[in-house]
């Protein structure tokens, strides 16, 4: 026997969602019907495709290959639903967003979901090595990302540009500074985001680069409880410029040796990129209104 449609579309929905009780939900099916239906695939297929655990589900190797074909099925099968329902597709339908810069993040959703109310929307915030390989692995519809990689199979709209700057406190001595020198902050204790961020990244390389060294060192998981750690005194912050609201309050001082540019892009697989909801979205980042 076969494997058939309704095989691969289980499976794409339990790895999409993350679990069986989801991808059942979505579905709108039994979590019964979906545990039958990967079994059965798994079986056709003579491999395990899904590793069960505490902590979720994860995909093999031979499981990573079959999901990329599973979704582009899904991917197809809602371009077609697409076609036959018209607008109501789009009045009711899901998107999952993703993003490793929160600011252009949350300005498109704001302004997406004033043009489509009852969509939902599930939105997480990622470390960009997280947020990529979420996005080349197919987990996620679209997302903002900073320097996202070029990678042929990805559809990518240019949104906004910032630099690297210094968070620091009003009363800092630094505050008044028109641009710091990283030789400046070495006596600072130095907020910086998780290892697998962009930030970290570019901050690591710059150090080398011009033979720096920061004596002290926090890292933290995101960007508004970095403005809250400088905000308590707990050091200087260094981020993308213009990140948030949360950073009022504080002032920005730019970095010499972080002074390029670096571009935030909306992205999505191809023919993810062509469906219906995934296309507004990604032209509502990309307009005027937005910038």
């Amino acid at each position: 026997m076969r494997a058939n449609h309704h095989q691969f579309v289980a499976f794409a929905y339990v790895v999409r969602e993350g679990s069986f009780s989801a991808a059942a939900t979505r579905l709108g099916v039994t979590q019964s019907a979906v545990t039958q239906h990967v079994a059965k695939l798994e079986k056709q297929v003579g491999s395990q495709l899904l590793l069960r655990g505490r902590e979720g589900i994860a995909l093999t190797r031979t499981g990573q290959e079959f999901f990329d074909l599973a979704d582009r099925l899904v991917a197809l099968d809602t371009a077609i639903s697409e076609r036959l329902e018209g607008y109501d597709a789009m009045a009711r339908g899901h998107i999952k967003i993703i993003a490793n810069a929160p600011l252009p993040a949350l300005k498109a959703i704001s302004l997406f979901r004033q043009a489509y109310p009852d969509v939902e929307i599930d939105f997480a915030l990622h470390d960009w090595t997280t947020a990529t390989r979420l996005l080349r692995e197919r987990r996620a519809d679209v997302g903002l990302i900073t320097d996202p990689p070029h990678i042929g199979d990805w559809e990518r709209v240019p949104v906004q540009e910032a630099q690297y700057v210094a968070y620091v406190l009003p009363s800092s001595p630094l505050a008044d500074r028109d641009m710091l020198h990283l030789r400046d902050l070495v006596r600072e204790t130095i907020i910086l985001p998780e290892s697998g961020s962009l930030t970290e990244r570019i901050v690591r390389e710059a150090l080398v680069e011009h033979g720096t060294h920061f004596q002290r060192t926090i890292k933290m998981t995101t960007f508004p409880l970095m403005c809250e750690a400088v905000l308590q005194g707990a050091g200087i912050a260094i981020f993308l410029g213009n990140s948030g609201l949360i950073s009022r309050g504080l002032v920005e001082v730019p970095v010499a040796e972080l002074s390029e540019p670096h571009e935030t892009a909306v992205v999505a697989p191809k023919d993810r990129a062509r469906l219906r909801l995934v296309k507004a979205f990604i032209d509502i980042a990309s307009s005027s209104d937005f910038r």
